[in-house]
């Protein structure tokens, strides 16, 4: 489907819109706004202000819960995201702070994967956190990935996709691993379910995680998957196994729930099922190769 971001007038109507919260905010514009980004599910415009730029977002309609999301996670964890100025949930428009320089190139000068200790704390923090906001995460249309949905949501996926036909043999195989996963009885919660090192931001030393336009509710051990294994354990020179992350596993856990060490026997669970979930969470931008890249990573543990 077509979306408005090229549109003149739309563009008019979201600046006078950006104008009128800077106007509340203290912070007029100093300049033109320039767009960004342009991408058929969102579009970001970068505003600028005496005071640094500010950054706008808009989605598209079936990801606009990305507003709702924005606004508790600035009341419950206003360290671990950049400040929100203001927003829109029936729009799904947002405007944020800008956040800084995006983790990846910061990793790239420095040579060093020691600042993955915070973000993972970040990430245990924000899962805590939201514990209490299911409900209303869900109402505003955040995807339901629990364990108790997640063998349908996966045995939907793999029916409309162009795979392998172990990975359709394998719904029984999902659905006894939820089963088992679920007896560890921990509250699945808010999960960003696409934490790499271009979500994540730093700003005058701090980490700010960003983009939950992926996020869905689901178990708070399947960040694991993709950060971890999907891209801490390649390294700086994007070679697979090459770093250990076992002490990052450990360093989450502790972070998460220092009360519970046996949540540490639930993780070759979560990381498998964590793949399953990111599989199941159909972008709305077909990847048939990315699809079949997690499943390979959910029943293979590698590509």
């Amino acid at each position: 489907m077509e979306q408005p971001w090229e549109d003149p007038a739309w563009f008019a109507t979201a600046v006078a819109w950006i104008d009128g919260m800077l106007a509340v905010a203290g912070r007029p514009r100093t300049g033109d706004p320039e767009q960004v980004h342009i991408r058929p599910w969102a579009t970001a415009i970068r505003v600028p202000t005496g005071d640094g730029p500010v950054w706008f977002k808009a989605n598209i309609p079936e990801l606009r819960h990305e507003a709702t999301v924005a606004l508790l996670l600035a009341r419950r964890v206003p360290a671990r995201v950049p400040p929100l100025l203001a927003d829109d949930p029936e729009r799904g428009w947002m405007l944020m702070d800008d956040a800084g320089r995006r983790l990846r190139e910061v990793i790239a000068e420095d040579r060093d994967l020691s600042r993955w200790e915070d973000v993972l704390d970040g990430a245990a923090d924000i899962a805590r956190a939201l514990e209490p906001d299911v409900d209303a995460l869900l109402a505003a249309g955040v995807p339901d990935m629990r364990l108790a949905v997640l063998p349908d949501r996966y045995a939907a996926a793999v029916e409309h996709e162009d795979v392998e036909q172990r990975f359709r043999d394998a719904v029984p195989r999902v659905r006894e691993m939820a089963e088992e996963l679920a007896s560890y009885d921990v509250t699945e919660t808010l999960q960003h379910d696409d934490l790499h090192d271009g979500n994540v931001f730093v700003r005058e030393g701090r980490h700010l995680i960003l983009d939950w336009g992926d996020c869905v509710i689901s178990h708070p051990l399947f960040t694991l998957s993709v950060t971890l294994e999907g891209v801490v354990a390649w390294g700086q020179d994007d070679v697979e196994g090459s770093v250990d992350i076992e002490p990052l596993i450990d360093r989450y856990l502790r972070r998460y729930d220092p009360e519970r060490p046996e949540l540490r026997d639930a993780v070759p669970l979560a990381l498998r099922l964590g793949w399953a979930c990111r599989a199941a969470n159909q972008t709305l931008v077909e990847d048939p190769e990315s699809t079949r890249n997690r499943l390979r990573m959910f029943l293979d543990g590698r590509v």
